[in-house]
């Protein structure tokens, strides 16, 4: 069983009379890649910063291994930052880059040289020792700060959105570097991002947050597949949200069409939120699907075609490697499996509490 190395209790922080994060529990196993997700101002960088000791909460503990390090400074805990800045020291080579903390903690020459060696074989950059930061490119240096961040061996490595600077080609290929180092070094990583594709790509756990409050935790399986409240559903990936009516178990009423579905404990004829990905949606001819409707528009996005169909008065994005030309009527249909419910929120920003 895994073991909990982190736990949030009831933190709460504001800046001035804006509330940033609202009594938020939260816990983090060992050895696992999570990731706080969400769109800016959701409290994401702020609950990294608690963790790191950047930032005191108003309320609550940082529990760290058993230990309460609410009150610890940055420096005493067990854990190291990589930020989206890369912070390196310009006037040092990157062999001194990455000894600095190596060096303020008194490790011998040969210790450090030979932690240098290892960690610049980690990051692929063997022999870069004597360079200088601004020879680099920008995914060199941030490799270097990876490097500067695991040589000291932390339990835990921080990233704040480290990837946003990069460009998509670079992105991508970090994305898959920190997967591989995560797994060789076996230590604990939260990301922060408001990326869903890296959420995505990269992690075991994903917290979706939005106005300080946690939406929903799980498996990038179950946030995608599976999302609890709309919000959840719209920011992760692409969705058609509809409002609908559970008739019973197993029945919902979706802009007057009765449709199959799986779920169940809905209640009789309730007002609920109906989630359908674009790419689940099955182009047929006219009158062979469960409703009918005229394509609007349709682009050609390289792996499908996304195209827009109005049917019962909605209009339907839609995924699809076959494309309907615009003006076409045609029927659609979607896999009972495929047609995921929601209870309606009370409110914008009603909290789901969920545990990892």
């Amino acid at each position: 069983m895994a073991k909990k190395l982190i736990d949030l209790v009831g933190i709460t922080k504001s800046y001035g009379d804006k509330v940033i994060l609202d009594d938020m529990n939260l816990f983090m196993n060992e050895n696992r890649f999570l990731t706080l997700l969400g769109p800016s101002g959701c409290g994401k960088t702020t609950t990294l910063r608690i963790i790191g000791g950047f930032e005191t909460p108003d309320k609550g503990k940082v529990i760290f291994d058993g230990k309460d390090i609410t009150s610890m400074p940055p420096n005493e805990r067990n854990l190291n930052t990589v930020f989206q800045k890369y912070a390196l020291f310009t006037h040092m080579n990157i062999e001194e880059n990455i000894a600095f903390g190596l060096k303020i903690k008194n490790k011998s020459k040969s210790y450090i040289k030979d932690k240098v060696k290892y960690a610049l074989k980690l990051v692929n950059l063997d022999g870069f020792e004597k360079r200088m930061p601004d020879s680099l490119s920008g995914g060199q240096q941030q490799r270097i700060a990876i490097a500067r961040a695991i040589v000291n061996e932390p339990k835990v490595l921080l990233l704040d959105e480290p990837l946003g600077a990069l460009d998509l080609k670079m992105r991508q290929d970090m994305q898959y570097e920190l997967i591989r180092l995560k797994n060789e070094l076996g230590i604990t990583f939260i990301y922060v991002t408001h990326d869903q594709e890296e959420a995505l790509t990269m992690s075991d756990t994903i917290v979706v947050m939005n106005q300080g409050y946690i939406q929903q935790i799980g498996t990038p399986e179950d946030i995608y597949n599976e999302p609890q409240n709309a919000f959840v559903a719209d920011f992760i990936g692409e969705s058609n949200i509809i409002g609908a009516t559970m008739v019973k178990d197993k029945v919902v009423d979706i802009l007057g069409t009765k449709f199959a579905c799986v779920d169940e404990g809905f209640g009789t004829n309730k007002p609920v939120d109906v989630v359908i990905r674009p790419e689940d949606i099955v182009i047929t001819e006219k009158d062979k699907g469960i409703i009918n409707g005229r394509v609007i528009s349709a682009i050609f996005k390289g792996v499908h075609y996304e195209m827009e169909i109005d049917a019962c008065g909605f209009e339907w994005l839609v995924h699809s490697t076959v494309m309907a030309e615009p003006g076409k009527e045609v029927g659609m249909w979607v896999d009972p499996f495929n047609i995921q419910i929601m209870n309606k929120p009370e409110s914008e920003d009603e909290k789901v509490l969920v545990e990892e």
